[in-house]
């Protein structure tokens, strides 16, 4: 029974990518006996630490635990590359941290040897997974890991076992000014009402006034809406500023739809439950390509081809094609149907996967 608690903390991200079997071996025991003892003090903190801000409350609840019972799980930690007699955490700076306040001199480690870019990747995915990084800390993580490791969304979605619309949304926090990402790095302002404030023109001056009245989403979004219905004492919002009314979860999805089939999409969805779905296309070709897209054969009745008027053909003439197509198909090998096998399956997850060394040192860091 424990085991299979322990099991659903991991989250569907890192029990995909390590699987049961490497989950389960680091809850085994054996890994605290076989642990070595450092001292503390030959231990530095990881370079890549995504986490920029500590609760002050829940290190010293975890001190107070480490003086009691002492350190239960190892901390997960690589030679430092330019000192021999030191090691860098790659997980458990909370631990190591929480051990000093409590003034033990040595702690129990498992030593990995990792490059540069498998400890960032392991020390960025470990933070995300454990839920425990501020929504600003996930996106520059996000962020970071796209960059250094050439990630899609898509791809990137899949390693952190998180849907490719939350990757999306928690990056597009990004682009909003550093004061109101400072408010919700603080925990002043909630992810989803600085989501509402994205490409608002007044955002800094919205946010301020959330956090004054302790606005809730609902009324943030409200409050957006009947900001935007003028703009500088103009008239009616235009078509990109209707956008901007929208909420981040319909723009997320025009966005997945556009991206798709390869062209802009519009979704505009009404209190009453209805709405609109439209696709723009520049010419015939995209909109030929959409309808492949969306009914897997193009519509090739949209085209101009030349007529050809049956009544003016030869009777023998039209037989004589009608033989050619006939041997034509006989001809042809019928396209056998495309199988997936388990095989293939396994393959198409190793292409987002790790190697075992990645794969051991993740499952030592949800000890953490």
């Amino acid at each position: 029974m424990t085991d299979d608690i322990s099991k659903k903390k991991l989250g569907r991200g890192l029990s995909a990518l390590l699987g049961d079997d490497v989950a389960a071996d680091y809850a085994d025991l054996d890994k605290v006996r076989s642990a070595k003892e450092v001292p503390v003090e030959q231990m530095r903190a990881n370079k890549f630490q995504p986490r920029l801000d500590w609760d002050q409350e829940a290190l010293d609840s975890l001190a107070a635990s480490i003086a009691e019972k002492g350190v239960l799980q190892p901390i997960l930690v690589r030679r430092n590359p330019t000192s021999d007699s030191e090691y860098e955490i790659i997980a458990g700076e909370r631990r190591w941290r929480a051990a000093q306040m409590a003034q033990l001199h040595q702690v129990p480690v498992i030593i990995k040897e990792l490059t540069d870019a498998e400890t960032m990747e392991i020390a960025l995915i470990e933070n995300i997974q454990r839920e425990d990084l501020s929504p600003i800390e996930e996106a520059e993580a996000y962020k970071r890991l796209m960059g250094e490791f050439d990630h899609t969304q898509e791809t990137l979605s899949q390693h952190v076992g998180k849907s490719r619309t939350h990757v999306a949304n928690m990056m597009r926090l990004l682009t909003l000014p550093p004061s109101v990402q400072t408010m919700v790095r603080e925990g002043k302002l909630s992810a989803g009402a600085a989501r509402s404030l994205i490409n608002q023109d007044n955002a800094e001056e919205l946010a301020k006034k959330i956090v004054r009245e302790g606005l809730s989403v609902r009324a943030v979004e409200k409050l957006v809406k009947k900001k935007g219905h003028r703009k500088d004492g103009e008239g009616p919002l235009g078509v990109m500023e209707r956008r901007v009314m929208k909420s981040p979860d319909v723009r997320a999805l025009e966005d997945d739809l556009g991206a798709a089939i390869g062209m802009e999409v519009s979704i505009d969805h009404f209190d009453t439950g209805n709405g609109t779905l439209t696709i723009h296309y520049g010419d015939l070709d995209q909109l030929d390509e959409a309808c492949r897209r969306l009914t897997r054969e193009p519509l090739n009745f949209f085209r101009d081809e030349p007529e050809e008027d049956p009544l003016d053909e030869d009777d023998d003439l039209e037989d004589e094609f009608a033989e050619d197509a006939e041997e034509d198909t006989e001809d042809e090998p019928a396209p056998e149907p495309e199988e997936t096998s388990e095989e293939e399956d396994e393959d198409d997850e190793e292409d987002y996967g790790y190697d075992d060394e990645i794969k051991n040192a993740l499952g030592d860091a949800l000890k953490d």
